[in-house]
């Protein structure tokens, strides 16, 4: 584990890594993120009554958007071209939720860490942003790190979080 944080240069001043002589890696990242809600806002996204339409393929697609667009939104981020981008969206009834997965994946000189969890959380603010007019309570939460495999740092996965 580094001693010291890499965005951070030997004056203090935060700055972008520079990544020039780092080898090229497949590098992948996958991310998480829960929306809870009560089971008539769930059921009504599960049955396709949403007035607004597919709440899954607009959360998706605004994933995905979101991945590409990573170092626009976050300051000290490279700007990537990833080769793959996957969001898995679950509903779970028993725990009144919808599970969102990002996948992401590049050969390059940086990690895909971030763009997945950006994914993650901006497919969760659409879910709710397409359901606060029925349900304003929702809760995003657990947006983390699941995986991350590349790169001179290895591989990393993260532990179960016990409920």
């Amino acid at each position: 584990m580094p001693e010291s944080f890499s965005h951070i240069n030997q004056r203090g001043d935060a700055h972008m890594v520079d990544v020039s002589n780092k080898q090229l890696t497949m590098r992948q990242a996958s991310a998480e993120s829960l929306v809870l809600m009560n089971t008539k806002t769930l059921d009504m996204i599960i049955e396709g009554k949403h007035h607004k339409g597919d709440v899954f393929a607009t959360a998706r697609i605004a994933g995905i958007q979101a991945a590409k667009k990573t170092w626009d939104i976050i300051p000290l981020c490279h700007p990537l071209l990833l080769s793959k981008i996957e969001i898995n969206i679950e509903a779970d009834r028993i725990k009144s939720c919808i599970r969102i997965q990002a996948n992401c994946q590049l050969n390059g000189q940086t990690g895909v860490e971030m763009e997945a969890m950006v994914a993650a959380s901006v497919a969760a603010l659409t879910i709710y942003d397409m359901c606060k007019a029925v349900q304003k309570d929702m809760v995003i939460t657990q947006v983390r790190l699941l995986t991350k495999s590349g790169g001179k740092s290895g591989d990393f996965i993260a532990k179960e979080i016990n409920e």
